[in-house]
């Protein structure tokens, strides 16, 4: 049997042997799996194929030489054998220059740490490069990192309460000091399957590692190999609790109770939607391997996985949806909103099919997740790179349809894979829109803390490239427990019991496993072409203020597009800047956000702008700020309208100019413009039912709408793009004006952009 041998130097110094060989195919992973009952480690099985996003492969491994846990901003990385003990002065030596490590402190066979806090404020581009428990990894990362391998990395999970180190939600729930945050293993020999060749290897590695962490020269310092020693670790059998009753913890009509609370935070506009769960528990009388094959076997899914976390601890996924996967400079996800219970027979499914892509409710789900989920990649990539290219694609379960986007983009030079998990954290399809304020609703109306669900799973690889799997559909085991978390998408339309049933559908693929049962592509979004770029903006620099909303990165993608200079803050942060003596911004844009203007002093922010003479722009809260601060009223529309498109009638003129007359536009607002002042004037009105949808001032550069250019809705034409280009040369026309000392009406920036966009 032939062996390829390869022998690198990673960045850090390492120098690690790869060895790998074939072995037979069938039933390559069956005794690994049997294993990991006992031993630490995982399988990752990818059983779905979907042409151009999923194919079958299986990838996994026992008794690695070290695991890296975190609880909150402490970890600890720790030798699990000899092995992992010559590996450790490595990465004792990869933390020395991390600077996001307030404290670190080694030990025999281990190393602590601990991350520190934020030092300052920081703009919202800069929030994926604040110390968390990731700077740690970035920092192992590097150290490791080498070109010349794609299965070498950390492998593990990644649990819902890491969010909290970047995003302020208030903890209103008790945790257990000893519940872990992050488990990550290094492995030292791996078991890969790509069942499209019917092939199988083998892969294993021997590392030469400096002894001393400090030791400056690679050539010159004492070294000591891996090689010869045994691969093993400690063995801990599972045990089942026989004595725990099934149960949930909500009763029967409690979670529909949920679903009617969240309507009232729809109604008044603090959220869009929200994705709260409840779980549902039972002894596990049978290993975790036993219900991993039955799982796979009756619920086939891309990510699949059967981990062993230790501490009597276990994860059993089949989880239908991606979460970041990265190849290269290409960050990839697949938003998965709008549910519907299989049919009967390929008749019935068909059916159901039909129902579900008829769904006005389902589809808005899915348009606000990808809005979401655009807006997280938005922060990190090339401006104009963010694409749809797949829209509401139906993929069938063994007891669910669902119906999924896929949305790509290029990470901008200055990230890398490890932004481009941090900034989906988590993601959007199990926390709601806004992100923050649906973090919040689930923090205080969940029963318990989430652990594992709605984080992730999966590879960083030492390459560069990562590929991860929302932790959803998964059962954790822990002390011989099983619990099954199951969520539904709520929106203002949700009919409570439906949701609650729904919950309740998702967990009983997963139930019954526990108990032994089994059970064409549209074109899409495309990247604006850089020869768009508006001459002159270049030159332009533009102030976001970000109001919290889950669509700012979205927006402020838009004006980059164009070759502006933007930053982006939040309101305080914002007003400072403003007050500054030198502040020299072009353009204000006041971003959408949840609530009332008032939430965040928006008066006081146009008020500077005004005194500044300042160009602003506003979006839906931005439009209901400035029409407040001039005079104006606004109030309730009769139901929201969240995710919901409308058709417009405007008038052709400033932002306007040259877009479709009865352009579609995405609406995600509960309050509304009824009276405006004199010295504003509508420039803008749904056709259905004349809601204001645009104001203009009548003497200053001051104009808003009250839909979303950004928004998936609001793509056809581009008229989106088309609309801020507007934006940005009646702004440049501006300048001109200054500078040449000419004093024009308002409508002199129509004349411009006719002569710009003709």
């Amino acid at each position: 049997m032939s062996i390829q041998q390869t022998r690198y130097p990673t960045a850090g110094g390492v120098t690690v042997q790869r060895h790998e060989r074939n072995i037979p195919y069938e039933n390559a992973t069956s005794a690994l799996v049997e294993r990991l009952d006992a031993q630490r480690g995982l399988l990752l099985s990818s059983s779905f194929e979907y042409p151009g996003r999923y194919t079958r492969w299986d990838i996994g491994f026992v008794n690695p030489p070290v695991v890296i846990t975190a609880r909150g901003r402490e970890l600890r990385i720790e030798a699990l054998n000899r092995r992992g003990e010559i590996l450790l002065p490595e990465l004792h030596r990869a933390l020395l220059s991390c600077d996001a490590v307030e404290f670190l402190e080694p030990a025999a066979g281990f190393l602590t740490m601990r991350v520190r806090e934020s030092d300052g404020p920081f703009a919202e581009e800069k929030r994926s490069r604040q110390p968390s428990v990731f700077s740690v990894l970035r920092a192992v990362s590097a150290h490791f990192h080498s070109k010349r391998d794609n299965h070498l990395g950390l492998y593990g999970a990644f649990g819902y309460d890491l969010a909290f180190q970047f995003e302020p939600v208030v903890s209103r729930q008790t945790r257990d000091p000893g519940d872990r945050d992050l488990v990550l293993y290094l492995p030292d020999e791996l078991i890969v399957v790509d069942h499209h060749g019917r092939r199988a290897t083998n892969v294993r590695y021997e590392f030469v590692c400096r002894d001393d962490p400090r030791a400056g020269d690679v050539h010159h310092a004492a070294h000591t190999t891996t090689g010869g020693l045994q691969r093993h670790g400690r063995t801990e059998p599972y045990y089942s609790d026989h004595r725990a009753r099934p149960g949930c913890d909500h009763r029967a009509g409690e979670y529909a109770d949920t679903v009617r609370q969240a309507q009232k935070h729809f109604a008044d506009g603090r959220l869009f939607e929200v994705v709260p769960g409840q779980v549902f528990h039972e002894p596990c009388p049978d290993a975790p391997s036993q219900v991993f094959r039955r799982l796979k076997e009756a619920n086939p899914a891309p990510y699949g996985a059967l981990i062993n976390l230790g501490e009597q601890e276990y994860l059993v996924a089949a989880s239908p949806e991606m979460y970041v996967r990265v190849n290269g400079n290409e960050v990839e996800t697949c938003p998965i909103s709008g549910t519907i219970a299989r049919g009967g027979d390929a008749l019935g499914d068909a059916r159901q099919i039909r129902s579900l892509l008829n769904s006005a409710k389902d589809e808005a789900e899915l348009s606000m997740c990808t809005d979401v989920d655009r807006n997280d990649k938005s922060r990190v990539c090339v401006p104009g790179s963010v694409t749809v290219s797949g829209r509401r694609q139906i993929e069938m379960y063994s007891r669910l349809i669902h119906t999924v986007d896929h949305v790509k983009g290029q990470l901008a030079p200055e990230y890398d894979a490890f932004d481009a998990f941090l900034t989906h954290t988590w993601a959007v399809t199990v926390t709601g829109a806004p992100k923050a304020s649906a973090m919040q609703f689930i923090e205080e109306h969940e029963r318990s803390p989430r652990h594992w669900y709605g984080g992730a799973m999966g590879q960083i690889g030492f390459d560069g490239n990562m590929n991860t799997g929302l932790t959803l559909r998964t059962i954790r085991i822990r002390d011989g427990v099983a619990q099954i978390r199951a969520g539904a998408t709520l929106l203002v339309d949700s009919e409570p019991e439906a949701e609650e049933a729904e919950t309740r559908l998702k967990a009983s693929a997963l139930l019954s496993a526990i108990r032994g049962g089994t059970g064409c592509r549209p074109d899409g979004d495309q990247p604006r072409s850089s020869r768009e770029v508006l001459p002159g903006a270049e030159q332009l620099r533009v102030l976001m203020v970000d109001h919290r909303d889950s669509f700012v990165h979205n927006l402020g993608s838009y004006f980059r597009e164009y070759g502006v200079q933007m930053v982006t803050l939040r309101p305080g942060m914002a007003r400072e800047a403003l007050r500054g003596e030198e502040t020299d911004f072009d353009l204000v844009v006041l971003s959408p956000g949840p609530g009332r203007p008032e939430d965040f002093d928006l008066s006081s922010t146009l008020a500077l702008c005004v005194e500044r003479r300042l160009p602003v722009f506003g979006v839906c809260l931005g439009l209901q700020g400035i029409v407040e601060h001039f005079g104006g009223e606004l109030g309730l529309l009769d139901r929201p309208v969240h995710g919901r498109s409308a058709r417009l009638r405007h008038d052709g003129q400033g932002v306007f100019l040259g877009l479709p007359a009865d352009m579609e536009v995405g609406r995600y607002h509960s309050l509304c413009a009824t009276a405006l002042p004199d010295c504003l004037e509508a420039t803008a009105h749904t056709e259905s039912d004349a809601v204001v949808m645009g104001v203009r001032h009548r003497s200053m550069p001051v104009t808003a709408v009250q839909f979303h250019p950004e928004s998936i809705m609001t793509l056809e034409g581009y008229s989106g793009h088309g609309l801020i280009r507007n934006v940005l040369a009646n702004v440049l026309h501006r300048r001109e004006d200054t500078a040449s000392g000419v004093q024009r009406e308002a409508e002199s920036g129509v004349q411009y952009a006719t002569r710009k966009t003709a």
